[in-house]
């Protein structure tokens, strides 16, 4: 696959890198990996396999030999979401007008085959290893492309809906140190700053929550935790989140609505909700029985060659 045109950020990724959080690597990855596996599934890849990531503004590409393909998460002009489309050799593709939503996701049948750093292919931009030379994707990049798996499915579509698009507010539990903090967090309505990343979305909207201590121990973060900087609005974290933080923590949104979170633009608003912690649980094992139930679904497509 050469890129014809990059896009305003697009990167190789895959579901993260597990298992170096006590090293200080952050497990990076999709930062929606709902979308990331369902694009995957639909091309017939295992779900955790390596696709492109393209943020606000997406590529055009150009394969070298027929390749079959699927789109999710932000909606892309001119491609159907979820459903393999056979792309034909010296064809280019474009992704380059994205609506709904913030990140788009390209799975390509065989995955992109860049080497594995620390158990993914995940890029991680900010220390500059994994993906393809740990960067952003330029123009003129080749990337190689695996093996496709026997049999992809051609005439199916996932749909997604299931997952809760256009949820009402942001699930989260509260830090045990600051419930009526979070009860409070929860009242408010918030804009995204353009000063989101991949690391964290910055919230505007939080300047009346009560300030926290002046001095905060270091403690252990992650994806979906909620920060409060002295001073300053509520920050949520993303995949690309440090391991440790010493601001204090409001709570954390839950796994499974983590997804929403990536595909959230600048000025979008948005409003939270607090759950418990055996809700949030039942939540994340709805979610990864949906991505089993589907899974199974497109094996037995393949089985059958629809």
């Amino acid at each position: 696959m050469t890129i014809i045109q990059p896009g305003m950020l697009t990167s190789v990724q895959d579901t993260g890198r597990y298992g170096h959080r006590c090293d200080g690597v952050p497990t990076g990855g999709a930062v929606d990996a709902v979308s990331m596996q369902l694009a995957n599934l639909a091309v017939g890849n295992p779900a955790a396999v390596a696709g492109l990531e393209c943020t606000l503004v997406g590529p055009r590409v150009r394969f070298s030999q027929d390749a079959l393909i699927a789109v999710a998460g932000a909606t892309v002009q001119g491609i159907e979401p979820l459903r393999p489309i056979l792309v034909r050799a010296g064809k280019p593709v474009s992704l380059e007008k994205l609506s709904r939503g913030c990140r788009s996701y390209l799975a390509v049948a065989g995955g992109i085959d860049v080497p594995t750093v620390l158990g993914s292919r995940s890029t991680a931009l900010r220390s500059g290893f994994g993906g393809f030379q740990g960067r952003p994707l330029r123009r003129g990049d080749v990337l190689p492309i695996g093996t496709p798996p026997p049999n992809p499915p051609r005439n199916c579509r996932i749909d997604a809906r299931c997952f809760g698009a256009g949820l009402p507010s942001i699930r989260i539990t509260s830090a045990h140190e600051h419930v009526e903090l979070a009860t409070q967090f929860c009242e408010a309505t918030y804009t995204i700053s353009h000063q989101s990343d991949r690391m964290g979305l910055r919230l505007t909207g939080g300047r009346d929550l009560p300030q926290p201590e002046a001095i905060q121990l270091s403690r252990a973060v992650a994806p979906g935790t909620i920060q409060r900087p002295p001073g300053g609005e509520p920050i949520v974290l993303l995949a690309d989140a440090q391991t440790v933080g010493g601001y204090a923590v409001i709570g954390h949104v839950i796994a499974a609505d983590l997804h929403h979170l990536a595909q959230l633009r600048p000025r979008d608003t948005i409003r939270f909700s607090l759950i418990t912690l055996d809700e949030a649980a039942v939540a994340a094992k709805n979610q990864r029985s949906l991505l089993r139930t589907i899974a199974l679904g497109m094996s037995a497509a393949q089985r059958r060659r629809i």
